[in-house]
């Protein structure tokens, strides 16, 4: 009896493989046929994918490539012919028919039982790949104009996988051209606009070497690293993008408010003579240099000083006047609290006239500066507590109704 169910069983082993078999050759045919129907196609290979029998077989791999490849070619032969295709299903078929045709290159690469490669498939499965590969790219493009950002990103990645796949290696379809940079640069814009930095930070890293568009990738990728407050990565790129591009002063900029941020006062001033020593006539380091003394270290008198000689070399420009009148504002603010502090009337009207003086020298360039920003409310205050601490009433008056009625804007 034992025997007899061995047999039993063996038979239906047997007749389960032959039927996979079979289901895959009743899949090829359907694939060759224009008017069948593909979702019975696939309906076939699905159980040739899993049996034992046949899913270590490359052909059936192939053949479930071929499906989607079918697919896709009938709606994409729509679109040529300037019919309207379904767009969902042909994407959806090129989409999927990738992981297909690599699983049956790699089966297809492995020795037979008498230990050699004799692979079938893998000429026709580069072929369709190459055929294929600016599909993705127009996929790509075509959700990214429908906002849908996730299968955009997900497309461009597509076109970058193939391009990487070690077969092609060599060949054009791997080239470093426009098209693979520019498609890398927008997988990384997909990313951004899905607001998935463990998306995009990695796709930036891969594109910040590129020749396209660097500098906005770099600047992309730091800023992304300064929202996720990763600090070592943070200072690592601006390292990087100091290097890369040294005639840009917003890397060296960034990195000395990260300096100053941290508590590295003395570093950033190192950096900062370095580069003034450099590039004297550069207006921008010295208001650099000034922000490490005035905010990093709290000297006003100090950063006063390099105020001054950004503005020596910028005489108009608003933010170095604006700078400069502060850091005399804050001074005399520090000697009204100084004579606050005093029990004595001689003592406290002398600290109190040095932060009068130091409001007068105030004056001039907090006016400046709102004559070539008149809509500034930043500075509108300032100017505004200026004049009460100068008792300017009509001054004042005519200050604070402008600031009301901007900020009513």
């Amino acid at each position: 009896m034992k025997q007899v169910l061995l047999v039993i069983g063996l038979c239906f082993a047997v007749t389960v493989a032959y039927a996979q078999k079979t289901a895959v050759s009743g899949a090829e045919r359907m694939v060759k046929s224009q008017s069948s129907d593909l979702n019975e196609a696939r309906n076939l290979i699905k159980g040739a994918l899993e049996n034992p029998e046949t899913k270590n077989d490359p052909k059936t791999w192939f053949i479930a490539g071929d499906i989607e490849d079918a697919q896709y070619n009938r709606e994409n032969t729509k679109q040529i012919l300037g019919q309207k295709p379904n767009e969902a299903v042909m994407y959806s078929a090129l989409y999927n028919q990738l992981p297909f045709y690599l699983k049956a290159y790699d089966l297809d690469q492995l020795p037979d039982a008498k230990g050699k490669i004799k692979p079938k498939y893998d000429k026709k499965i580069k072929g369709i790949l190459s055929a294929n590969h600016m599909g993705y790219f127009n996929a790509g493009a075509a959700y990214y104009d429908q906002k849908d950002y996730q299968k955009a990103y997900d497309f461009f990645q597509r076109y970058l996988e193939v391009s990487n796949l070690p077969f092609f290696k060599g060949e054009a379809i791997a080239k470093r051209d426009s098209n693979y940079y520019m498609i890398q640069f927008y997988s990384c814009i997909a990313a951004l606009q899905l607001e998935k930095p463990e998306l995009a930070i990695p796709a930036l890293q891969k594109a910040k070497d590129a020749p396209y568009r660097q500098n906005d990738v770099y600047q992309t990728l730091i800023t992304l690293y300064v929202q996720e407050k990763d600090t070592v990565n943070w200072e690592k790129t601006l390292n990087e993008g100091m290097k890369v591009f040294p005639d840009s002063s917003w890397y060296m900029l960034n990195l000395i408010n990260l300096y100053i941020n941290s508590d590295r006062n003395e570093q950033a001033i190192s950096m900062m003579n370095e580069a003034i020593s450099k590039d004297p006539k550069n207006p921008e380091l010295y208001h650099a240099m000034g922000n490490v003394y005035e905010i990093g270290l709290k000297d006003n008198v100090k950063a006063g000083e390099f105020y001054q000689k950004q503005l020596d070399l910028d005489k108009n420009n608003p933010v170095a006047l604006y700078n400069l009148g502060r850091v005399f504002y804050n001074q005399g603010i520090g000697k009204l609290n100084d004579a606050n502090q005093q029990t004595d009337a001689t003592k406290y009207n002398a600290e109190k006239e040095v932060a009068k003086g130091l409001f007068r020298q105030a004056l001039p360039f907090l006016e400046k500066a709102l004559q070539q920003k008149p809509d500034d409310s930043e500075y509108m205050y300032a100017l505004r507590g200026i004049y009460y601490q100068l008792e300017m009433s009509a001054e004042y008056e005519k200050m604070d109704a402008k600031l009301q009625g901007a900020t009513k804007q």
